[in-house]
């Protein structure tokens, strides 16, 4: 039985995104909750980021907040929490992607972002696919709520169709910011659709779907699970962002050895050290 409807599934076609609401189990919520909170206490504790990752980077990136040390993003959970695992790899989310770009499916990387309560953390807007460039465009982000989200606490905004206009430069001035320019933001600012929900909705984007957020205004939290997969076809052209040991694990669907090349033309992103993009899209304010 289809999770998606067809109206659902020509939405993502048509403008980049889809939004399933009640796509955890609540006993699987309230683990995943259990996990970040146990993490964002930590961080306050530590005062740093702390953790490494597989290329030497730390697991957990640290903002430095008015408030203090704030948790704002964790990369690759899947790989030190059991309940993120089974969420990525064995839930119904799995199926939902495959329904859309499948029947043979890939996971890529994960991460969670983080937005403490008024938190000064934005998400400049920008494209997923020129940080994760791959032979053909067939890459889904699941951005999912851990907590509820609207406007106040720094929703996702997104902006319908642009999956189909092309791959947008995140190179400015000779340097990879990691973000479009001041303007496209403004030439689409009337197109910028708030992606609201309660905790458990996902929603599905295209990683050609140009997005971003503000700033964390409310005395709540905003967190984000983001797995990334792919088509089983789709072939990486650069090494991951965050690198995972999970990187083309088949997760619906079997292996083909197959490569599916489209044609398209775009800047290959820089390899950036940081803990993570949120440190390079300050580079554009530098």
């Amino acid at each position: 039985m289809a999770l998606l409807n067809d109206s659902q599934v020509e939405q993502y076609r048509r403008d980049g995104y889809v939004v399933a609401e009640n796509a955890i189990a609540p006993d699987l919520l309230q683990a995943l909750r259990g996990a970040v909170d146990g993490w964002v206490a930590e961080a306050a504790t530590r005062g740093a980021g702390w953790g490494e990752t597989r290329d030497g980077r730390a697991r957990f990136d640290v903002a430095d907040e008015a408030s203090g040390a704030a948790l704002r993003r964790v990369n690759n959970p899947v790989e030190v929490s059991e309940p993120f695992r089974e969420f990525a790899f064995d839930s119904n989310l799995a199926d939902m992607v495959a329904e859309l770009i499948g029947p043979n499916v890939k996971f890529h990387h994960s991460k969670i972002n983080l937005k403490q309560p008024g938190s000064s953390v934005e998400v400049k807007f920008h494209q997923d696919f020129p940080y994760t460039p791959h032979s053909n465009p067939d890459l889904v982000t699941a951005l999912v709520m851990l907590d509820d989200m609207d406007e106040e606490n720094g929703c996702l905004m997104v902006v319908p169709g642009s999956h189909r206009e092309g791959v947008l430069s995140l190179w400015h001035g000779g340097r990879f910011t990691g973000a479009v320019s001041d303007e496209v933001v403004l030439a689409n600012r009337d197109r910028m659709v708030a992606i609201t929900g309660r905790a458990g909705t996902v929603c599905l984007m295209n990683t050609m779907t140009l997005h971003g957020s503000a700033a964390n205004r409310s005395d709540r939290p905003r967190t984000l699970f983001i797995p990334v997969y792919s088509a089983e076809d789709a072939a990486p052209l650069t090494p991951s962002p965050v690198p995972s040991e999970f990187e083309g694990r088949i997760v619906r669907g079997a292996a083909t050895g197959r490569v599916r090349l489209e044609p398209m033309e775009f800047e290959l992103p820089e390899i950036y050290t940081e803990s993570s993009f949120f440190a390079v899209q300050t580079r554009k304010e530098s």
